[in-house]
């Protein structure tokens, strides 16, 4: 009697994908330890220097733009270190699986990072503090200040990453020998520099929206003197986002017919 086949897939998860998340639970366990140090960073015994390269390569492929061969320089990987945070919803970043979206493994769960729900941080905000009104507010604080206190770096990083990215576009036609390979995966680097930026900025607008949300309803259902710092925090926020403010491209295609298609079938 033949055995059977197993199927490949199973809930949408690929074998690959399964048997990563299992040996890094599995790591997790046995080493006894969280996946979070200090201030919700990924401890340095997890860390390897290209956890967040796929980050650029998301961004490329969400746009059906190409993605370089070429390795990350230094720049290139902090700007892709400095922007995984930003990008990450606030609620995801202490759970004990947020090292697998760390390392890209869990990305194919998260396509919604391109363009969030901005009621859904209240939902989550309500979730894990329903019993306490000052949890809600100081969450809320801490997560705004978390934010404003990222933004400086990761734009002064994407600045030096951009003026490098000119002066290697401008150096291709002085390059002897260049060839097609050279050239394409040059300027699919300079993309997906390029994406990461502007993927962080649509994010941080997203996220100024649903911490205003959080912080009005709040203020209405559980009102309290910490709206005022709040409030103050959010400014800020919303202030250093309109200092780097910068024009990004719509939402990847691929997101927008997704969206698109669930309302549709909300419908029928």
């Amino acid at each position: 009697m033949s055995r059977q086949r197993l199927p490949l897939r199973a809930h949408g998860q690929s074998p690959r994908v399964r048997c990563c998340g299992f040996c890094i639970s599995a790591i997790l366990l046995l080493t006894g330890c969280g996946t979070n140090g200090d201030f919700g960073r990924v401890r340095q015994t997890l860390v390897t220097d290209n956890i967040h390269a796929w980050v650029g390569t998301e961004a490329a492929r969400s746009y059906g733009a190409p993605v370089s061969r070429f390795r990350l320089t230094d720049e290139e990987r902090l700007l892709r270190d400095l922007a995984y945070p930003l990008i990450e919803p606030p609620y995801e970043r202490q759970r004990w699986l947020s090292i697998v979206g760390e390392y890209g493994i869990a990305r194919v769960f998260h396509r919604d990072w391109w363009h969030r729900d901005r009621t859904a941080y209240y939902t989550h905000l309500k979730f894990e503090w329903h019993r306490s009104a000052s949890g809600q507010y100081g969450k809320l604080i801490e997560d705004i200040r978390n934010d404003s206190v990222r933004i400086d770096p990761f734009f002064d990083a994407g600045a030096r990453v951009a003026d490098l990215d000119r002066k290697r576009q401008k150096s291709l036609a002085y390059i002897s020998e260049l060839t097609r390979a050279e050239r394409d995966n040059t300027v699919a680097r300079i993309g997906e520099n390029s994406l990461i930026v502007s993927w962080v900025a649509r994010s941080l607008s997203e996220r100024a929206q649903s911490y205003r949300y959080a912080l009005e309803r709040m203020v209405i259902t559980i009102p309290s003197s910490q709206a005022v710092e709040a409030e103050q925090q959010l400014t800020l926020l919303q202030q250093k986002i309109a200092r780097h403010r910068l024009p990004f491209p719509p939402p990847p295609p691929a997101i927008v017919r997704a969206k698109v298609s669930k309302r549709v079938s909300k419908k029928l």
